[in-house]
C-alpha cells in the first residue's frame, strides 16, 4: 500500500486514461486520483465504475474533478486529444492535438505549475516538444509516454522467440515513438550475456533478416491492433503507470521516456525517447546510448523525422 499522500490527475477519461487509472487503482500507486474530461458525465461514469472496485483494493479517494483540482498534484497526465480520422494527415491530427494541449495547460498552469507532466496524446514527441516551451514548466519535469510500450513489445518478440521471460530480457527502443524508433539489437542482452552469444545457441536465427522482420512488428504493432478492435489502451496504460511507480515510488528506474532536456541531447532541440533515470523529480539523467553504425544511422532519420514535425506544427 502507498502509504505516503499522493495525486495523481489525468485528463482524457477515454479508452487510454480510463486504462490508465484502472491500473493505477489496482497497483495502489497513489492515495488520491481525479479523472476530467470535456464530457464531465463521462469522467464521472468511469469514477463511478473504478470506485466500486475500491472493496479489492488499497485505499484511494477516486473522483471527478475541474481543472482547479490539479493544484497540488504530484502528477498530471494528459491524454486527451483527437484520433486520427479518415482522409486526415498525420500533421493535421498534430495540429489539432496540439491546439487542445495548449489549451489544456493555459488553464491547468493557472492552479499548477510545480507537478510532474506526462504526455500521453500522440504525436507524443512533437507535443512534449512544444509543452517544453512552457516557461513554467521545468525541463525534468516534462515527460512524454514515449517508446516505454514500443521497448516493451520489442521485449515480448524476443522473449517468445528465445523462450524466456520477457522481464529478463534487457532491451531499448529509441528515438520517435512512431515509424522511424530504432529497436536496439547491439545492446540486447539477457543477464549480462549478449543476444548475439546467444543467437549462436538457435543456429543464428537472430540474423539480420530476423532483426529486420522483429524491427517491423515493433513499428507495425499499433497498426495490427488498431485494425483488429479500432485502438490501444491496455499496453499504454500500463506502460504509463510503470511510469507514475517510477515517479511515486522514488525508484530511479531507467525507462525510454520521451523528453527534451539540457544535456548531451540539446543539440537536437525535439523531445525523444532515450533510457532515463526517474524518480520523484521526474526525470534524473538521461543514459549515453550504446548503438553501432547502423542504429546510429536510424537513430539520426529518427531525429530528423521529429524535428521536420514539430517545423511543420
Amino acid at each position: 500500500m502507498n502509504i505516503n499522500p499522493s495525486k495523481v490527475v489525468i485528463i482524457g477519461s477515454g479508452f487510454v486514461g480510463s486504462s490508465i487509472a484502472y491500473a493505477t487503482l489496482i497497483q495502489g500507486l497513489c492515495t488520491e486520483l481525479v479523472l476530467i474530461d470535456s464530457n464531465q458525465d463521462k469522467a464521472e461514469g468511469e469514477v463511478m465504475d473504478l470506485s466500486h472496485g475500491l472493496p479489492y483494493t488499497s485505499p484511494m479517494e477516486i473522483r471527478a474533478g475541474q481543472y482547479g483540482d490539479c493544484r497540488g498534484a504530484n502528477v498530471i497526465v494528459i491524454t486527451a486529444g483527437s484520433h486520427q480520422k479518415p482522409g486526415q494527415t498525420r500533421m493535421e491530427l498534430a495540429q489539432q492535438n496540439v491546439e487542445i494541449l495548449r489549451l489544456i495547460l493555459n488553464q491547468v498552469l493557472q492552479v499548477e505549475q510545480k507537478a510532474i507532466f506526462l504526455l500521453v496524446t500522440n504525436p507524443v514527441d512533437v507535443l512534449t516538444t512544444i509543452a517544453r516551451t512552457y516557461p513554467e514548466l521545468k525541463a525534468h519535469r516534462v515527460i512524454g509516454s514515449g517508446t516505454v510500450l514500443d521497448t516493451a513489445r520489442f521485449r515480448y518478440i524476443l522473449s517468445k522467440h528465445c523462450q524466456l521471460s520477457p522481464g529478463n530480457i534487457h532491451a531499448y527502443v529509441v528515438g520517435e515513438h512512431g515509424d522511424s524508433e530504432v529497436p536496439l539489437f547491439s545492446s540486447v542482452s539477457v543477464a549480462g550475456t549478449p543476444i548475439s552469444l546467444l543467437c549462436r545457441e538457435c543456429s543464428g536465427l537472430c540474423g539480420a533478416d530476423y532483426r529486420k522482420q522483429v524491427t517491423a512488428e515493433v513499428r507495425k504493432a499499433a497498426y495490427e491492433i488498431i485494425n483488429r478492435k479500432g485502438a490501444t489502451y491496455y499496453g499504454i496504460g500500463l506502460s504509463c503507470t510503470r511510469i507514475l511507480r517510477a515517479i511515486l515510488h522514488d525508484e530511479r528506474s531507467v525507462l525510454t521516456v520521451s523528453a527534451l532536456l539540457d544535456d548531451q541531447y540539446k543539440e537536437l532541440e525535439v523531445a525523444l525517447s532515450v533510457p532515463s533515470v526517474l524518480g520523484k523529480e521526474g526525470i534524473l539523467q538521461r543514459l549515453p546510448l550504446s548503438m553501432d553504425d547502423a542504429e546510429n544511422e536510424q537513430f539520426l532519420k529518427s531525429v530528423q523525422t521529429l524535428q521536420e514535425s514539430v517545423r511543420q506544427v
